[in-house]
């Protein structure tokens, strides 16, 4: 069975970082694109960015574009993500998911794990 378990999230002050990680059994993740999305109560899901199975040439939400980058390790099945210039509007529980998509209703239906709150708050 698929498994993704996400951590690294927490309270940040607007401006501030944070590192996700997502670690990643069942599956050979070497061989998977991988993708973060993110999710307030309330609101649908959110694509945040996506990157191939050699870690090169990730794609990012415009909302995240130049604060957040997405890199992996596939010696040890982890997936990160970066976060910088953390704003109040980037708090959410954040997921990562097996497989690639580029919108919120497309990421949907794949795989995620449990989720990481982020939440960004002077």
């Amino acid at each position: 069975d698929v498994q993704l378990v996400e951590s690294g999230g927490g309270l940040v002050q607007p401006g501030g970082s944070l590192k996700l990680s997502c670690v990643a059994s069942g599956f050979t993740f070497s061989r998977r694109a991988m993708t973060w999305v993110r999710q307030t109560p309330g609101q649908e899901l959110e694509w945040v960015s996506t990157v191939g199975t050699d870690g090169t040439n990730a794609a990012y939400s415009d909302s995240v574009k130049g604060r957040f980058t997405m890199s992996r390790d596939n010696i040890k099945n982890t997936l990160f993500l970066q976060l910088n210039n953390l704003k109040t509007e980037d708090t959410a529980m954040y997921y990562c998911a097996q497989g690639a998509c580029y919108s919120g209703s497309a990421c949907s239906g794949l795989p995620r794990g449990q989720g990481t709150q982020v939440t960004v708050s002077s």
